[in-house]
């Protein structure tokens, strides 16, 4: 009778990974690079396309490249891409004049420019491919709510497709900042403070779907925080929901002490200043952040007394078609892994939709 084989162990980096993904915020707010304004050719270009789209009649879910015209700003979102996927992983374009704008207007250049970067995808079980991060007075108690939805602080998380985008329409009267870090960075610190720890985040996580349940799916995905796949070092991750999906599903496995341990440090280094990065939110900000590199947050945030001025954002996920190769386990999470129609959340009663209002 043969011995029963032992689990292979899932493989780690050689050792540091280096490149232009793997900077520290105390560098990154020396630099200017990161920030990239919009010339009035950028914008008059970007109001010419939203007048065409309107004259004809044209859905939003109809905007794309071919028909959203940008001659000179097109190549720009170009670069932009390859420094999204293949440089430091984030950017953000300003100057864009929201204020002047309708939510329609606002929602159509944007959508505008996010066709550039990639395919629209769902971002919850509602089908929505234009989000609204906006408080609506849910309680974060409740299993199916999700953090955007309050004004709660949102801890560093990856979203669930390549690219994830936000445009700023109204800001919060106090708080609310966009926080960055690269989870290469992230990443090499554990490497070199806690080795120990390491081999662990590339072991599987229980993480809260929050009631948002594909078909033949169960209420957690089990997913490593970290993939070493092809060459490329992918995160995906969101503390918060490991330890709601601790707390809600005694029959999801059960992390060890060393396991809390390894996220409690993953969590203690996104919050290190030196690593992290603070971006404050303008009226007409527009942030792109690379998932599989990169971890974002926000801080809790105070709305204004109107709800008329609460602060309010869309947000974007995009599937690009020049995307890093992703580990057969995202497919739990991503559903498919073809290269420019993955990532998103669809489930049984899923009707994908545009909507220019909170719902």
């Amino acid at each position: 009778m043969s011995e029963a084989l032992a689990p292979t162990a899932p493989p780690l980096p050689p050792g540091p990974i280096s490149g232009p993904q793997a900077w520290y915020g105390r560098e990154m707010r020396q630099r200017g690079d990161w920030l990239v304004q919009f010339t009035p050719q950028d914008l008059a270009e970007l109001d010419a396309a939203v007048r065409a789209h309107r004259a004809g009649g044209k859905q939003l879910g109809e905007i794309s490249p071919q028909n959203f015209r940008l001659p000179t700003l097109g190549p720009k979102l170009a670069r932009a891409l390859e420094e999204l996927l293949n440089g430091r992983g984030f950017l953000v374009f300003r100057g864009f004049q929201v204020d002047v704008a309708d939510i329609e207007g606002a929602a159509i250049a944007y959508l505008g420019v996010g066709s550039y970067l990639g395919s629209f995808r769902s971002q919850n079980a509602k089908g929505h491919l234009l989000g609204h991060v906006k408080d609506l007075g849910l309680d974060i108690t409740n299993p199916k709510v999700r953090y955007y939805q309050t004004t709660r602080e949102l801890e560093y998380h990856t979203d669930s497709c390549d690219i994830v985008g936000l445009i700023c329409l109204k800001t919060a009267q106090e708080g609310g900042e966009s926080r960055l870090c690269s989870s290469t960075t992230i990443y090499n610190e554990v490497l070199k403070r806690r080795p120990d720890l390491l081999p662990l985040l590339f072991n599987p996580f229980p993480t809260d779907r929050r009631g948002e349940i594909p078909p033949g799916m169960k209420p957690w995905f089990d997913m490593p925080v970290f993939h070493w796949h092809q060459g490329h070092l992918s995160a995906i991750y969101s503390g918060q929901y490991i330890r709601s999906a601790q707390a809600n599903f005694p029959e999801a496995p059960r992390l060890s002490a060393a396991d809390h341990e390894a996220i409690d440090l993953v969590d203690a280094l996104t919050n290190d200043p030196e690593i992290s990065l603070k971006v404050e939110f303008r009226p007409g900000d527009m942030q792109f952040v690379h998932n599989h590199t990169m971890l974002h947050s926000r801080g809790d945030f105070v709305n204004w007394p109107e709800p008329e001025r609460h602060r309010h954002l869309l947000r974007l996920w995009l599937a690009p078609r020049t995307a890093r190769p992703l580990p057969p386990v995202y497919a739990q999470r991503y559903g498919s892994l073809e290269l420019g129609n993955r990532g998103g959340i669809v489930c049984a009663e899923t009707v994908l939709k545009f909507t220019l209002q909170p719902e």
